[in-house]
C-alpha cells in the first residue's frame, strides 16, 4: 500500500498523459507543460546581508580573467545563506531550500559567471559565521563542467548514504516480523534518527523542496539532531566492542549517557547562540571521548579472544580516521568534511547490522537447540514421544494424500525391570543405549527410531507394506537380541516384544493406529515374547487380551 501511494502520482501523470493521443508519438512520449512560473531565487535581503560576517573575494589569475565562463560552487556553510556576487549580479540561496539554488548546482551553492577577457574583478562570496571554528566552507573555482561533476558526485554520495541508512531500516523491519526481537526495533528507530541527521547535515532536507522546516534554524536542528545521534552511537559502539560483556553492570551508565545527551537535544530549540555553541563544543568532545573509551575497550575484548569485539573496532574505524585526519589539519577532511561523516555513519550502521544479524544468528542457533533438547530423549539421543507422535502425524497425512502404505512398531523390551533388579540401573541404562543404536542400525531414517518411555520404542515404517515390514521388524528384533554380545555382561538377556500395525485406510486414524501397534505387543509377549506379532493376525480364544 505504501509503495502504490508512493507511485501514484507518476502512474497517474502517465495514464493521462498516455490517454492524451497529442502526447503519444511512434518513438516518444511527451510528458509536463509549458509554464510561466519563474525561476524561485531568493533575492539577497538586507536582513540576510546582515548575518554575512565572512567575506572572500576570490581573485583573478595574474593575467587576468580568460574570457572563459566560471564556476563558482560553495561546500559546507550549514547553517544561513550564502551570497555569490559578480558586478552587479549576485545569487543568495540557502543549503535547505534548493529552490533558491541554482539548478546546475545541488551539493552546494553555486554560479556561473562569464567575466571579461583581461578583467581583474574577484568573485565575491559571503556567508555567516560558522557555529564551529573549524567547520570552515570550502570554495571550489573551475571550469563549469567539472565544477558541476564534482558537485553532483557530492549529491550522490549524500543521497546513497540516506538510502542505504533506510535499506538497512526496512530489513530490520522484516527482522523484526521474523524474530519478534526488539532489538530490530531499536535499530530502525537509530536508522531513523540517522536519516535525519545526515538529511540536514547534507542539505537534502530541502532537496527538491523542504520537507523538514529548517528554515533559518539549520544550527539548532543540526545540534539537537547530533545530541541524538549521539545519544545512540555511543552506547551501540560501546556494545559492539564488547562493553557489555566485558561490564555487565555498565548498563546503567548507558542509559545515563542515553537519555541525558536526549535531554539536551530536546532542549536545544530554546537555547540562544551562544549557549548552542558551548553544546556544540561539549557534544563534540564527548564524541572524542567515547570513541576513546570504546576503542579501549574493544582492543581489551579482543586481547581477551572477544571475536565479536571485531565488529565494534571495525565501526569505530572511519571515526578514528576522521578523528585523526582532522587534528592534522588534512585538506581533505575540510573539503569532503559532510560526504566522508555520512560514510562514517553508514558504516556504522552496516557494521551494527552486521552484529544485529549475528544476534539473530545466535537466537535462532539458541532456539534449535532447545527445540532439540525439547524433542531429544537425553538417555539414548532419540526423539521423544512428542517429537515422535509429531513425525508419526505427518508420515500418516503424507501417506493418505499420496496413497501410500504405512507400517509402525511398538516394541517394549522384555522383563526390562528384572534386569534393573539383577545388574543395576546403570546396566540398564547401557541396555537402553544400546538397544537405541541398533534400531538406528535397521532403519533407513535415524529419527523413524522413538522412544516412547522407559523401556518402549516406536518405529516408523513409511511406505512400507505390511510384508516387507515384518521383514524389516524381524531384522530389528535380532538387533535388540545382538545387545548381548555387544555388552558382554555375563548372564544378561535381552530381547524385545514388537507389535506390527499398518494404516487401514483413508478412515484410520493415529490413536486408532497407535492402539493396535500396543496391542500386538501385548499379544507378542502373551506369546512368549521375543517375536513380531501382527495387529491383524488372527487371535488365540485362549488370550484373553483378544477375546
Amino acid at each position: 500500500m505504501l509503495a502504490w501511494l508512493l507511485l501514484w502520482p507518476g502512474v497517474w501523470q502517465a495514464s493521462a498523459a498516455a490517454l492524451d493521443p497529442a502526447r503519444v508519438g511512434h518513438d516518444v512520449l511527451l510528458l509536463g507543460a509549458a509554464t510561466a512560473e519563474r525561476t524561485p531565487q531568493r533575492a539577497c535581503s538586507a536582513e540576510v546581508l546582515a548575518h554575512h560576517q565572512q567575506l572572500l573575494a576570490v581573485p583573478a589569475p595574474a593575467d587576468g580573467w580568460s574570457g572563459e565562463p566560471q564556476a563558482v560552487d560553495v561546500f559546507g556553510v550549514l547553517s544561513g545563506e550564502v551570497r555569490i556576487s559578480y558586478g552587479d549580479r549576485e545569487i543568495c540561496g540557502s543549503m535547505h531550500d534548493a529552490r533558491t539554488r541554482d539548478s546546475r548546482f545541488r551539493a552546494g551553492i553555486g554560479m556561473v559567471v562569464v567575466p571579461p577577457a583581461g578583467g581583474r574583478e574577484p568573485i565575491m562570496v559571503a556567508w555567516a559565521t560558522p557555529l564551529k571554528p573549524r567547520w570552515i566552507p570550502t570554495v571550489e573555482l573551475g571550469g563549469p563542467s567539472p565544477v558541476q561533476q564534482n558537485d553532483t558526485a557530492r549529491l550522490l554520495v549524500r543521497a546513497a548514504c540516506i538510502a542505504v541508512a533506510i535499506a538497512l531500516a526496512l530489513s530490520a523491519l522484516f527482522g523484526y516480523v521474523t524474530a519478534k526481537d526488539r532489538s530490530f526495533l531499536v535499530f530502525v528507530a537509530v536508522c531513523l534518527v540517522f536519516v535525519l541527521w545526515q538529511a540536514v547535515l547534507g542539505g537534502l532536507s530541502g532537496y527538491p523542496e523542504p520537507w523538514l522546516p529548517v528554515d533559518d534554524r539549520a544550527s539548532w536542528w543540526l545540534v539537537a539532531l547530533t545530541a541524538f545521534t549521539e545519544a545512540l552511537l555511543l552506547p551501540i559502539l560501546w556494545r559492539l566492542n564488547g562493553g557489555d560483556r566485558l561490564w555487565p553492570g555498565s548498563r546503567g551508565a548507558q542509559q545515563g549517557v542515553l537519555w541525558g545527551l536526549i535531554v539536551v537535544g530536546l532542549c536545544v530549540p530554546w537555547m540562544g547562540l551562544a549557549a548552542l555553541g558551548w553544546w556544540a563544543a561539549a557534544l563534540e568532545t564527548l564524541y572524542l571521548a567515547g570513541c576513546a573509551v570504546c576503542l579501549g575497550v574493544g582492543l581489551w575484548a579482543l586481547l581477551r579472544r572477544d571475536r565479536y569485539a571485531l565488529a565494534g573496532l571495525s565501526a569505530l574505524a572511519p571515526w578514528w580516521v576522521m578523528i585523526i585526519a582532522d587534528a592534522l589539519h588534512a585538506q581533505w577532511v575540510v573539503a569532503y568534511r559532510i560526504e566522508a561523516l555520512q560514510l562514517s555513519a553508514t558504516w556504522f550502521l552496516m557494521m551494527s547490522a552486521y552484529a544485529l544479524n549475528l544476534r539473530l544468528g545466535r537466537l535462532r542457533q539458541q532456539r534449535d537447540e532447545m527445540r532439540q533438547l525439547a524433542d531429544t530423549d537425553a538417555l539414548t539421543g532419540l526423539p521423544n514421544r512428542r517429537a515422535g507422535l509429531r513425525l508419526l502425524a505427518e508420515y500418516l497425512q503424507r501417506a493418505r494424500q499420496e496413497q501410500q502404505p504405512l507400517a509402525i512398531g511398538f516394541l517394549d523390551i522384555d522383563l526390562f525391570k528384572d534386569i534393573n533388579d539383577q545388574f543395576g540401573h546403570d546396566v540398564g541404562d547401557q541396555v537402553l543405549v544400546a538397544v537405541a543404536r541398533g534400531l538406528r542400525g535397521a532403519v533407513r531414517n535415524r529419527d523413524d527410531v522413538i522412544r516412547m518411555g522407559g523401556e518402549e520404542f516406536l518405529v516408523l515404517l513409511p511406505g512400507t507394506n505390511r510384508l516387507t515390514a515384518l521383514a524389516r521388524l524381524e531384522s530389528v528384533r535380532q538387533q535388540v537380541v545382538a545387545v548381548r554380545q555387544a555388552l558382554a555382561i555375563p548372564g544378561l538377556n535381552v530381547s524385545a516384544s514388537i507389535g506390527l500395525a499398518v494404516l487401514r485406510g483413508p478412515s484410520d486414524d493415529l490413536p486408532a493406529l497407535l492402539r493396535r501397534a500396543d496391542h500386538a505387543m501385548y499379544c507378542a509377549k502373551r506369546a512368549g515374547r521375543n517375536q513380531v506379532y501382527d495387529a491383524e493376525q488372527p487371535a488365540a480364544a485362549s488370550d484373553p487380551l483378544m477375546v
